[in-house]
């Protein structure tokens, strides 16, 4: 379906945002999972973004809502602050909780955010919010963060998906009115070799198969040449072909890797979820996810905190130092989140509730400011609010100015319906000058 897109000239051009139908396509792609594959239409070249290398993000999500008390803002010695304690980081008067030593050390290429608010206290309606800084819509459907960044900025010498969703997620990045082409592309056990990327028969064979499917797209042709050349069926099948044949699939894999990187993220499936992120993002994969649950902390909110502590620590240190090191942070956005945080007061199965209102991410990479420490939120409790309040929209706006997407663009729904991109205002202490 074609629509039209304002630029902040107000000129207006033609891209794609619906999805014309490909019955016959998904037919001869049954089971591969290859929807992915059909191209952006609105694609700009990698020459004309420039000759430096083209921006990514990982975002490590948190899924649950973690508390910002046991991570990124503990208050010891209170009411509020429970058993956990806090260390000294690499951030000057900054102590996080004393379950990260190794983030700690790391931390100052962050900044850490401590007054995110949210109106939305449900799991699925705050994973929506945090995940396209829309709340839910019953008439819509807003792609993600993930799937914008795609959407704006394909790479054709990409071979593999643009947009990943590694560990597994219960509600996992979409395209939305963008196209199920953006949907995040999913691996549920990183590091390994992925499923369905191999044919399962000899060349031979499969060369019979290809021939085969080119007389039936023959034949569906000549009964309609326009309808089916608008189903994308051809180039879908030759992209599918491609990747499947690609030496990029090795980012997927962690074989190579010297055992001392391997062992520094952690022998978890998040740990090789992380290292799998990095890869890809020498790749040229423009947003990953990497899922850790376990933090719908009702009961036993601290042991539930630090059994998963043990597994995040390792893990983004490792990335943020690994990212470092290969000279790869500057362009790489990495956000630490999830959909809400957890209540200061602690509830009679020690632990605590959902809690919108105030709570914590860790942000920084490609470009944006580090060291920095916003808003606080009240060590005994008793005020809601927090000060320096940084709405969840604000956040993204901040990152797709850092990343270079014209986020305030309209799009043009499916259903004609103008929408932008992003809602929101950037963050200008968080971006250089």
């Amino acid at each position: 379906m074609q629509s039209l897109v304002s630029n902040s000239t107000g000129e207006r051009s033609a891209v794609f945002t619906g999805q014309p139908s490909r019955r016959d396509l998904m037919k001869a792609a049954a089971g591969l999972g290859l929807s992915f594959l059909l191209p952006g239409l609105s694609a700009r070249s990698a020459e004309q973004r420039g000759s430096q290398r083209p921006k990514s993000m990982i975002t490590l999500w948190l899924a649950g809502g973690p508390s910002q008390l046991e991570t990124w803002d503990p208050h010891p010695g209170t009411a509020i602050g429970g058993p956990t304690g806090s260390i000294a980081t690499s951030i000057p008067g900054l102590e996080i909780a004393d379950l990260y030593p190794h983030v700690a050390e790391q931390i100052d290429a962050m900044s850490v955010v401590r007054s995110l608010v949210s109106k939305e206290g449900d799991h699925e309606r705050g994973t929506y919010y945090l995940k396209t800084g829309y709340r839910p819509d019953p008439t819509l459907k807003h792609p993600s963060v993930g799937a914008i960044l795609t959407h704006e900025l394909p790479d054709p010498a990409v071979e593999i998906p643009m947009h990943f969703s590694l560990c597994g997620s219960q509600w996992p990045s979409r395209g939305g009115f963008l196209g199920g082409e953006f949907d995040a592309f999913k691996i549920f056990d990183p590091g390994r070799n992925p499923r369905n990327m191999r044919s399962r028969v000899g060349q031979k064979r499969q060369d019979r198969r290809l021939e085969n499917l080119q007389i039936v797209t023959g034949a569906f042709r000549a009964r309609g040449r326009r309808q089916v050349d608008d189903t994308l069926h051809r180039q879908t099948i030759d992209r599918a072909l491609n990747m499947m044949s690609s030496e990029q699939l090795a980012a997927l894999t962690i074989d190579d890797e010297p055992t001392g990187v391997v062992d520094s993220y952690g022998d978890t499936q998040f740990g090789r979820g992380c290292l799998v992120a990095r890869r890809l993002v020498e790749t040229g994969v423009r947003a990953i996810e990497v899922t850790l649950r376990g933090f719908d902390s009702h009961a036993g909110n601290f042991d539930a905190h630090s059994n998963n502590a043990a597994t995040l620590d390792p893990a983004f240190a490792a990335l943020i130092k690994d990212l470092k090191d290969r000279d790869l942070l500057d362009s790489t956005v990495v956000l630490c989140i999830g959909e809400f945080g957890r209540t200061p007061k602690i509830n009679p199965l020690d632990g605590r509730d959902h809690w919108p209102s105030g709570f914590s991410c860790v942000v920084g990479g490609g470009g944006l400011h580090s060291g920095l420490v916003i808003g606080e939120t009240d060590p005994q409790g008793e005020k809601k609010d927090p000060s320096d309040p940084i709405e969840v929209q604000d956040l993204f706006a901040t990152i797709y100015r850092a990343i270079g997407v014209d986020y305030e663009q309209e799009v043009l729904t499916p259903i004609g319906r103008p929408m932008a991109l992003g809602d929101g205002a950037p963050i200008e202490r968080l971006l250089p000058s």
